[in-house]
């Protein structure tokens, strides 16, 4: 699915050319269930410099004057009765790209992935058996340090135990 949306936007030129993080524009994804699609004014923070005469800027610079917001036509949709939240991803450690697809490499949003499911199953699954199999860090003990001197103490310390990933396999992990 790939809707054409009211004003022309490429994720392969922000996301991809010039490497503008997704939560930079999503801010929601790290903090909340919605990533939320971002308000023209997250845009004009570079574009009242930057192809100020592009007609698709412009567009942008009308809402914003009339503090109306643009109407993104919704690219991904999970079923009103399946929950999701994309803190949880995020601050877990997926890429974006994982559930969304190769946003750095798409100058119309598309839905790359079918995101039944089944599909988030297997997924889900297949975290927890890799986690099953995840080496458990040593004890780190003798790490040199440097002290308010600039002096190297040994102190021990134990690593940081990477987090233990479990998703839900079960119906109430997603159907709330």
């Amino acid at each position: 699915y790939m809707p054409e949306q009211p004003i022309a936007f490429s994720h392969a030129v922000h996301a991809g050319h010039y490497e503008i993080d997704c939560q930079y524009c999503h801010v929601g994804a790290e903090k909340s269930r919605h990533a939320g699609i971002p308000h023209a004014g997250v845009c004009m923070n570079c574009h009242t410099q930057v192809k100020t005469d592009s007609p698709e800027i412009q567009k942008l610079t009308q809402a914003v004057k009339r503090d109306k917001p643009i109407e993104w036509v919704r690219v991904h949709r999970l079923p009103d009765h399946a929950y999701f939240n994309h803190a949880n991803h995020v601050t877990a450690g997926l890429e974006c790209q994982k559930c969304h697809g190769p946003v750095q490499e798409m100058v119309r949003l598309e839905q790359a992935e079918p995101m039944t499911m089944g599909w988030c199953l297997d997924c889900h699954r297949q975290t927890q058996e890799s986690q099953a199999k995840a080496p458990v860090p040593p004890l780190a003990s003798g790490v040199l340090m440097a002290s308010a001197s600039g002096v190297p103490t040994a102190k021990a310390s134990l690593n940081p135990a990477p987090r233990t990933l479990n998703p839900p396999t079960d119906c109430s992990g997603c159907h709330r």
